[in-house]
C-alpha cells in the first residue's frame, strides 16, 4: 500500500527494523519478530507493540523509505502485510521511477518529484477504492489490519475503527473494534495472547451504554446469551452511535428492504462510511423534532437569537436550513420551537449593524433572528428558496393564504351529526386558543411552547381539533406540496379488487357503530376512500386492523382529505412498524413501556415481577392511541396529545392508568382480575367538558351496572397528572430506549420464528438441525417459505453435505438438484423444499432415493 509520504528519523528506528534491500534512492526494510527468526522475547514485544499503537508500523511488517543522499531523513513512502506485496512495490519503484531519478541535479528535486508521484498514485487508489474519510490514510492503513486479522468476505466494508478495551471475564484487553456494515469485530495481541471477536450485527439481541463499580462507563452487548463488554473509549457516545446505527440497518436490510432501498447512501452497503451514518442519524433526528416529510435533509445550522413578541425577549436557539423549510428550537428551557416553510416565507431582511435577520412570512408576520454568525449567507440562501429578491417595493400579501386559516370549519361529518351539548365550556377554550393564537401565531409558522401543550392537556376545542391535529402532526406540509394527490389516487385505487380492499370492506361497519357518523352511508363511504387509497399509496402495509378505528376518529375533526394526510402522518412517522403483519413498532413500545414500568412503578413490579401481562393488555392502547378502550368523548383528548408529543404521550398515559389503579392491579389474585380492574376503569373515564351527544356517550361507555357504581375519573385529570408525574420524560430517550429495544424484539421474534421451522419440519423429515443464512429472508411469506437459498449459497451448502462433491462434472449436479427442488422456479429453495432432499438422501429408502436421482436427469418440467 502507498503512503502519503512522511519524515522519519532513520536512526532512531533501527532498533525495530531490518533492512533486507536498498539503492541509492530507497531502502526495502522489515519489522523485527517478523518473518524468518521472528519469533522469541522481540515478536512478542513487537506484536504487543504494534497492536496496541496507533501507527503505520503496527499494519505492515514491511516498509520502503525514500532516502536522499548524505540526508539522516527518510520519507515512508510504502508498506506491506507480506513479502509478496511490498516487493511488487519494489519492483515498480525500479521499473518506473529509478531511471527518471538519475536525470535530477538536486537531491530537493529528486524528494518532491518522489513525493509528487506516490501522492498521484494514492489519489488514483483513492478513485477506485471509494474511501471517503477524514483521514484517509490511517483509515486505509486500518483497512489492512482489519483485511489482515479477520477472515471475512472481501466486499465486506469496513466503517470506522476505535481503540478499546474489551473485558475478557475481569481482565481487560487492550486493542481496536472494527465496525463494519455487517459485523462487529475486536482485536489484541498482548505478549503472545491474541483475542479475536466476530460478531455479526444481526446475532445482537441488546446494545446499551452502562457503568458499575469496576467500569464507570462501557458498551455492553448481548450475544445469543453472552455478554460483551467494551470500555476506555476516547469517544464513547460517537462509537454507541455508530454501532447502534449500524445494528438498526443491519436489521432494516433483512425487515423492510424497500424502505431501505429510499435512502441511497445506505442501500449499498459498500458506500456506507462513517460521515454518511453521522448525517443520516441528525436528518432523522431533525425530521422527527419538527414533523417534516421523509425528504427533508438538515443543510445547514446557524447560533443565533429569536424575538419572542409575547415574551418580550430573545431566546437563544439554533436555526436549523432544509431545502424547504426554516425551523428554530430554543437552547434555554423554553421549549420554544417554530417552523417556517418557504413556501409561507415572502422574504428576508438583514441588518448589518447587528448582524440580524427580519424573515417575513404571509400573513403580515415577521420574525426577526439577531446575533447570527454569518446572517448573509442565510439570508441569501432564504431568498433562493424563496424565488424571491431582497426589495424595498415587495411587502407581504395582505390576503391570509395559508391552508389553515383556508380550513377552519369542521368536517363535514360534524357539520351532519356532532350537535354541541356544552357551548359554553367550549366557547371558553376557543376563546384561550384565540387568545393564544393572536399572541403565538396562527398556522405553520406559531411558536409552539410549554403554554401550547398546557392548553392541549386541558383539551382541544372541538371546532379546532382537525386544524391542530394537521399542525401538530406535521400532516399540513404533506397536503400543502402535494396538491391534487390525494383526488387522485382515490380514482385510482376505487374499484381495485385486492386482499386489502376485502378486508377494508369486511371492517367498515365495525368502526365506531355507536357514533351516528357511521351509521349512514355519509361516513362509511369516506371510510372507505380513506383507508382504500392508503392502501394504494403504501402497498406494504397495505390495510391493517386497527386503522379504520384511528381513521374513523379522524374522519369526525378533518376533512377527508386531510385524514387520510393525519394517517400517512400516523403509519409512516410518528408510528413507524405499528401497522404491518409483525407490528414490530407497537411491540418494541410495549418493551419500552416495560422497561419504563420498573423504572417509575417500582410497587407494581415487585409485587408482577412478569410483565408480560402489561404487554398483552396495552397492545390495544398502543395501537388504536386508547381510542378502542375509552369512551369517544376521552379518547379524543388523548389523540389531542399523541399528535403534539408522539408516542411519549401514550407512555405518560399508560403508566398514570397503572398507578390510579395500583392497589388493585397488586390484590388481584389472578391475570384476568387484572383485566377485569382496568376495563371498569376505562368504562368509567368520562369528558364533562364533551359537548357529544349523550346518546353517543352512553353507547361508548356501555350499561355496566357496576362500572358505574365505581367513582367515575375525568381524561383532564387523568392526563393532567400524567403529565405531572411523568412529563420529564424526554422525547429523545424515549427514541434511545426505542432503538435499545427493537434489537431484542426482533431477535425474539426471529428466534421464535426459527423454532416454529424447525417444529413444522421435523415432523415431516427427520433432518433437524439448520441455522439459516438470511440472504434471501422474506418476512412478508410464511415462515416455512421464510428462509431461502440461492442457486449460490445452496452450491456451497450441498457441496458441504454430499460426497460426491469432490467428483468431476458436480457443478452440473448440483444445478439438476436445485432446479428440482425449485418447484415455483423462482430461483430460491426455500428451509423445507432443502430438508425434504436431506431426509431423502440421508434417510430414505434405497427405493426413494434411486427415484430422486432419476429425477435428476429429468429435463425440467417432467
Amino acid at each position: 500500500m502507498w503512503l502519503k509520504p512522511e519524515e522519519i528519523l532513520l536512526k532512531n528506528a533501527l532498533k525495530l527494523w531490518v533492512t533486507e534491500k536498498g539503492n541509492t534512492y530507497f531502502v526495502l526494510q522489515r519489522r523485527r519478530g517478523y518473518g524468518e527468526g521472528g519469533g522469541g522475547l522481540t515478536g512478542l514485544l513487537v506484536g504487543t507493540l504494534d497492536t496496541m499503537l496507533d501507527s503505520t508500523s503496527k499494519v505492515a511488517p514491511f516498509r520502503i523509505l525514500h532516502q536522499t543522499p548524505d540526508s539522516q531523513v527518510y520519507w515512508s513512502i510504502a508498506c506491506g502485510g507480506t513479502k509478496e506485496e511490498i516487493n511488487q512495490h519494489w519492483e515498480w519503484l525500479e521499473k518506473n521511477i529509478m531511471r527518471t531519478l538519475s536525470v535530477f541535479d538536486s537531491s530537493d528535486d529528486i524528494t518532491s518529484f518522489v513525493q509528487g508521484k506516490i501522492r498521484g498514485l494514492i489519489a488514483e487508489e483513492g478513485k477506485v477504492s471509494g474511501v471517503q474519510e477524514d483521514d484517509p490514510e490511517k483509515f486505509r492503513e486500518a483497512l489492512l489490519r482489519f483485511e489482515k486479522w479477520f477472515d471475512l468476505p472481501q466486499k465486506e466494508k469496513l466503517v470506522t475503527y476505535y481503540s478499546c478495551s474489551y473485558w475478557k471475564g475481569r481482565v481487560p484487553c487492550q486493542g481496536w473494534l472494527y465496525l463494519s456494515t455487517n459485523f462487529l469485530s475486536f482485536y489484541s495481541y498482548l505478549l503472545g495472547s491474541e483475542v479475536k471477536l466476530v460478531v455479526s450485527w444481526n446475532e445482537i439481541w441488546r446494545l446499551e451504554k452502562t457503568s458499575n463499580v469496576i467500569l464507570t462507563e462501557s458498551i455492553h452487548v448481548l450475544v445469543n446469551g453472552e455478554d460483551h463488554y467494551f470500555s476506555m473509549f476516547l469517544h464513547l457516545n460517537e462509537t454507541f452511535l455508530i454501532m447502534e446505527q449500524l445494528a438498526d440497518y443491519s436489521i432494516k436490510r433483512l425487515f423492510d428492504k424497500e424502505t431501505f432501498q429510499e435512502e441511497p447512501s445506505l442501500s449499498d452497503p459498500l458506500q456506507i462510511t462513517k460521515r454518511g451514518l453521522e448525517t443520516y442519524a441528525r436528518n432523522e433526528q431533525f425530521r422527527a423534532f419538527f414533523r417534516l416529510p421523509k425528504g427533508e435533509n438538515l443543510l445547514e445550522v446557524y447560533e443565533s437569537f429569536l424575538w419572542v413578541p409575547f415574551s418580550h425577549f430573545n431566546t437563544l436557539g439554533k436555526i436549523c436550513l432544509s431545502e424547504s423549510y426554516l425551523c428554530f428550537a430554543s437552547q434555554d428551557g423554553s421549549q420554544c420551537h417554530v417552523i417556517i416553510p418557504m413556501r409561507e416565507a415572502r422574504h428576508s431582511k438583514p441588518d448589518r449593524s447587528s448582524r440580524a435577520l427580519t424573515v417575513c412570512v404571509r400573513g403580515k408576520r415577521a420574525l426577526r433572528f439577531s446575533e447570527v454568525r454569518d446572517f448573509e449567507r442565510l439570508g441569501n440562501a432564504i431568498r433562493r428558496r424563496c424565488g424571491m429578491t431582497d426589495s424595498p417595493q415587495h411587502s407581504a400579501s395582505p390576503e391570509v393564504t395559508n391552508f389553515l386559516c383556508l380550513s377552519l370549519d369542521s368536517s363535514f361529518l360534524i357539520q351532519l351529526f356532532h350537535l354541541c351539548a356544552c357551548q359554553l365550556k367550549e366557547k371558553m377554550k376557543e376563546q384561550s386558543w384565540n387568545i393564544h393564537f393572536s399572541e403565538y401565531g396562527r398556522g405553520t409558522s406559531m411558536f409552539c411552547t410549554k403554554k401550547t401543550r398546557d392548553l392541549i392537556v386541558r383539551g382541544v376545542p372541538e371546532a379546532l381539533r382537525g386544524e391542530l391535529w394537521m399542525l401538530f402532526s406535521g400532516a399540513v406540509n404533506d397536503m400543502a406540496v402535494n396538491p391534487g394527490y390525494y383526488s387522485e389516487i382515490v380514482d385510482q385505487s376505487l374499484g381495485t379488487s385486492t386482499l386489502a380492499t376485502d378486508e377494508i370492506e369486511r371492517d367498515l361497519h365495525r368502526s365506531l357503530p355507536e357514533h351516528p357518523a357511521f351509521q349512514s352511508d355519509t361516513g362509511i363511504s369516506a371510510l372507505r376512500r380513506v383507508l382504500t387509497a392508503y392502501a394504494y399509496r403504501n402497498p406494504k402495509i397495505g390495510y391493517c386492523q386497527a386503522m379504520n378505528i384511528l381513521t374513523s376518529v379522524l374522519l369526525l375533526y378533518a376533512k377527508e382529505e386531510e385524514a387520510f394526510w393525519l394517517l400517512v402522518a400516523v403509519c409512516e412517522r410518528m408510528l413507524p412498524d405499528y401497522f404491518n403483519r409483525r407490528i414490530i413498532g407497537a411491540l418494541v413500545d410495549q418493551a419500552v413501556f416495560e422497561e419504563l414500568i420498573r423504572m417509575h412503578l417500582t410497587q407494581l413490579t415487585e409485587h408482577m415481577t412478569d410483565l408480560t401481562f402489561f404487554s398483552s393488555v396495552s397492545l390495544s392502547w398502543f395501537l388504536t392511541l386508547f381510542i378502542s378502550v375509552l369512551p369517544i368523548e376521552s379518547a379524543v383528548n388523548v389523540v389531542d396529545c399523541f399528535f403534539y408529543d408522539g408516542i411519549k404521550a401514550i407512555l405518560q398515559l399508560g403508566l398514570a392508568v397503572l398507578d390510579y389503579n395500583m392497589e388493585g392491579l397488586i390484590s388481584s389474585h389472578d391475570d384476568a382480575e387484572a383485566v377485569t380492574i382496568l376495563s371498569k376503569f376505562f368504562d368509567n373515564v368520562t369528558n364533562k367538558d364533551s359537548p357529544l351527544p349523550q346518546t353517543v356517550q352512553q353507547n361508548s361507555v356501555g350499561n355496566n351496572d357496576k362500572a358505574s357504581s365505581l367513582s367515575k375519573v375525568d381524561i383532564s385529570d387523568l392526563i393532567k397528572e400524567a403529565y405531572e408525574k411523568y412529563g420529564d420524560m424526554k422525547s429523545e430517550e424515549v427514541e434511545r430506549m426505542r432503538k435499545r429495544n427493537k434489537l431484542y424484539v426482533i431477535q425474539t421474534l426471529e428466534d421464535t420464528t426459527k423454532q416454529n421451522v424447525l417444529r413444522v419440519v421435523s415432523q415431516e423429515v427427520k433432518f433437524n438441525r439448520w441455522n439459516p443464512v438470511l440472504l434471501h429472508h422474506d418476512p412478508s411469506l410464511a415462515y416455512l417459505e421464510q428462509y431461502q437459498l440461492g442457486f449460490h449459497q445452496f452450491r456451497l451448502l450441498f457441496s458441504l453435505l454430499e460426497p460426491w462433491s469432490l467428483c468431476s462434472g458436480n457443478d452440473a449436479l448440483f444445478l439438476w438438484a436445485f432446479r428440482l427442488l425449485d418447484e415455483n422456479q423462482d430461483g430460491l429453495v426455500n428451509f423445507k423444499e432443502f430438508c425434504c432432499a436431506l431426509d431423502i438422501l440421508y434417510s430414505g429408502t434405497f427405493t426413494n432415493k434411486l427415484k430422486f436421482l432419476l429425477k435428476l436427469h429429468q429435463p425440467p418440467g417432467k
